[in-house]
């Protein structure tokens, strides 16, 4: 089993070759690259199966064996500070990488023929196998900075595939209100970690939240500024998971083709927020009134959400609403203690 940890670092560049070689094939080759271009989608689902496998390997040994394994490279820029990159495996990356490889196959291999008559196929499956590069980083990333970089990603990705079909004006300013909107959250996202940061010295998972522990135990923190550094953090969440107030940018974003809406929208982009809460769970539930803020703005999103869905006639805008249900749902969850059972409900109604 420790073998298999070894390399699950190479887990998140495994679907990296097929943006790159459609890429390099579009500048070098153009014309048989255009000609080939049906026989993508296979390097695509092939690459992302193989992860596929992979997690769930690690899911069946984080049943046999619970346990969390940590890797981390370090770069020393000076005495006081280093840079480290590294990789976190445990339960909750497991059934995130599940989730996301799942639905993401899926996904792939609907596209093939929804999008077989489209002038940008290739584009497309580029974006598409970019983003799954981005979130499986996202969610086996082993401290701040990384989570950050991957975070920045997934926006981008999602960015460029709300816009895909970027001649259409509804389209055009869909992608760059989900731009924005998610900049507020990222914005907050990163004032919080540089909060954290000055608080413990530190970006790594493991030692943030034992650092911070001590501190709160001893008594040794301002609650009024660690609370506002928590909600900042939140705020990521808030904007990536399309919660209240931040949500206004979801409904819009379904001007994308379909299978972009099922993928970003409906099971992973969406989760990104709701990994980033589970992931600072132990922050957060040491800090006063955080958890008290997060139940409540879940339980706005989710009667916002719900009411607003009722009221529309497009039913991708109305599916989009329901959505925050099940965000909304999650977090009012998280706040009593049925951290699991909520996740699980949430997969599942992203799913169907």
């Amino acid at each position: 089993m420790e073998s298999t940890y070894q390399y699950s670092w190479i887990i998140p560049f495994i679907p990296l070759p097929v943006p790159i070689l459609i890429g390099v094939g579009l500048l070098l080759f153009p014309t048989a690259t255009k000609n080939l271009r049906r026989m993508w989608v296979f390097p695509s689902v092939l690459l992302l199966s193989i992860v596929m496998v992979f997690s769930i390997y690690l899911s069946i040994q984080q049943i046999n064996n619970p346990s969390i394994y940590l890797s981390i490279w370090s770069w020393t820029i000076n005495n006081d500070f280093s840079l480290e990159v590294g990789y976190l495996v445990d339960p909750l990356t497991s059934i995130m990488l599940i989730l996301i490889t799942t639905v993401g196959i899926m996904v792939l291999i609907y596209s093939d023929n929804y999008m077989s008559h489209d002038q940008g196929y290739l584009r497309f499956f580029a974006y598409m196998s970019f983003f799954n590069t981005s979130m499986v980083g996202l969610v086996t990333s082993s401290n701040m900075i990384q989570i950050y970089f991957f975070w920045e990603l997934v926006g981008m990705c999602s960015y460029l595939l709300i816009g895909f079909w970027f001649t259409r004006p509804t389209a055009a300013n869909a992608c760059q209100k989900a731009f924005i909107t998610n900049r507020v959250g990222d914005f907050g996202l990163l004032l919080g970690i540089l909060g954290f940061y000055w608080i413990t010295g530190s970006l790594e998972f493991r030692d943030l939240f034992q650092i911070f522990n001590d501190l709160v135990s001893n008594n040794q923190v301002n609650f009024l500024f660690v609370t506002l550094c928590a909600f900042l953090l939140f705020s990521g969440a808030i904007a990536k998971s399309a919660q209240f107030p931040l949500h206004v940018w979801l409904p819009d974003a379904m001007e994308g083709p379909t299978p972009i809406s099922a993928l970003i929208h409906a099971a992973t982009m969406v989760a990104a927020g709701i990994f980033l809460v589970a992931r600072l769970l132990p922050l957060f539930i040491v800090i006063p009134y955080i958890m008290n803020i997060i139940a409540l703005i879940g339980i706005i999103t989710l009667f916002f959400g719900a009411t607003l869905a009722l009221a529309q006639k497009d039913i991708k805008r109305g599916l989009a609403y329901s959505y925050n249900v099940s965000i909304g749902l999650y977090d009012a969850g998280s706040r009593y203690g049925v951290l699991s059972n909520c996740f699980v409900s949430f997969d599942y109604s992203r799913l169907f």
